[in-house]
């Protein structure tokens, strides 16, 4: 199929008043400032054009209560059905890519989307993720061996067993290798250690020889400085960030995915204590952390943290760019969204350029100018390896 795309465009870097992109089949053929149209042609015309959104971190958990227990042992027919209808979700909302950092059906999904079997994003996907035992996603009210057999992440401890869980997921399928450099607020307890920095270096060391880059959930200064001086590719969500691991990272090029999005879902806990530790470190990310990240120039990536359950439903994962918008211009905000969050993943995407695979988006309004425009209720038309899909700001199915 051979059609044009006409309106102002966002090539992944700047913006073209007025002008048109040429696609024909799977890629993209010209783009012009030239709105020329050959007669006959078919035309698609929009108020802009951008690429396809992406999403850096999320989980295809296929949950409806969001919590360490019920990513566990929610049934993974269930999961499956619900992760499905996510794909169709993110798709028609925008999302052209994502990146899954943990679950037990991503790796199926990516390959069942690329075969045409079901309509999505391109799905990057680390197959399980690697955690330390008694760590963040283990559910240590199960006996151990169970909460082993039923978990979407391998719980290993030396550099020897975190070399086999590296393999092990390449087994899987995995196209990126998760770690649990710290610990998280997940099981209403403070903030806990992850892997050592010899653990994380035979991790790292493990899957840059099978060409996989490595995404490091990394919360507090240990954690960071064990992340960074492993060498990890991507640095998620990153609180505590000051002015030494900033440099740091921008140094090594790491990327900065702060997932605040996920930040904005309120968690309660039985201890108040724990409330009020985690509300003052959440506060220091969305004030400090985000200042020294914008200050230092880090690459930072959207990345929303969800999960797709009542709380933090795919579909509205646009949120991180708005958030991202109160930090930065709006064009920067663009970028991170989709050429710098494409070079955060590794894949070839993220622009609209001659040679590039055709995923782009048709929004309503205008996003540099205003990032809520980026909002499911503004897109027109997903454009996907070429193919047409109609998004969720218009009402008629294709």
């Amino acid at each position: 199929m051979k059609f044009y795309l006409t309106g102002k465009i966002f090539d992944g870097e700047k913006i073209i008043e007025k002008g048109k992109v040429l696609i024909e089949g799977d890629k993209i053929v010209e783009v012009s400032e030239n709105e020329t149209i050959e007669s006959g042609a078919k035309v698609i015309k929009g108020d802009f054009i951008m690429p396809g959104l992406i999403d850096s971190h999320i989980h295809f958990f296929g949950v409806e209560e969001d919590n360490v227990m019920s990513w566990n042992l929610v049934n993974e027919i269930d999961v499956a059905i619900r992760s499905t209808r996510d794909m169709e979700r993110l798709l028609r909302s925008g999302f052209t890519a994502v990146r899954d950092l943990g679950s037990k059906v991503a790796v199926r999904l990516d390959k069942l989307q690329r075969s045409g079997e079901i309509i999505g994003p391109t799905v990057m996907a680390s197959g399980y993720s690697l955690a330390i035992t008694g760590g963040d996603d283990d559910p240590k009210d199960l006996p151990l061996d169970f909460a082993q057999r039923i978990s979407y992440s391998y719980y290993c401890d030396s550099p020897y067993e975190c070399r086999k869980a590296v393999r092990k997921v390449i087994r899987q399928g995995a196209s990126v290798i998760k770690v649990y450099s710290s610990g998280a607020f997940s099981q209403g307890s403070k903030i806990l250690p992850g892997f050592s920095l010899d653990e994380l270096q035979a991790i790292v060391e493990e899957a840059h020889r099978s060409g996989l880059k490595v995404a490091s959930h990394a919360y507090g200064k240990e954690a960071l400085m064990n992340s960074i001086l492993s060498g990890v590719d991507t640095i998620e969500h990153g609180l505590g960030l000051d002015e030494e691991t900033a440099r740091l990272i921008k140094e090594k090029g790491i990327c900065y995915i702060p997932t605040l999005a996920t930040y904005q879902t309120p968690l309660n806990y039985k201890d108040p204590e724990i409330n009020k530790y985690r509300e003052e470190i959440v506060k220091k990310h969305f004030n400090e952390d985000m200042k020294i990240a914008v200050s230092y120039g880090l690459k930072i990536a959207t990345g929303t943290d969800y999960v797709g359950s009542k709380k933090r439903p795919h579909g509205e994962n646009y949120v991180e760019s708005a958030l991202l918008s109160k930090y930065m211009d709006n064009i920067s905000v663009l970028k991170s969204s989709t050429s710098i969050a494409s070079e955060c993943i590794g894949l070839k995407s993220g622009y609209i350029k001659e040679g590039y695979k055709a995923d782009l988006i048709v929004v309503k309004g205008d996003p540099s100018k205003n990032v809520e425009n980026l909002s499911p209720s503004h897109m027109s038309y997903v454009i996907k390896n070429g193919n047409i899909y109609k998004g969720y700001g218009l009402n008629e199915e294709v």
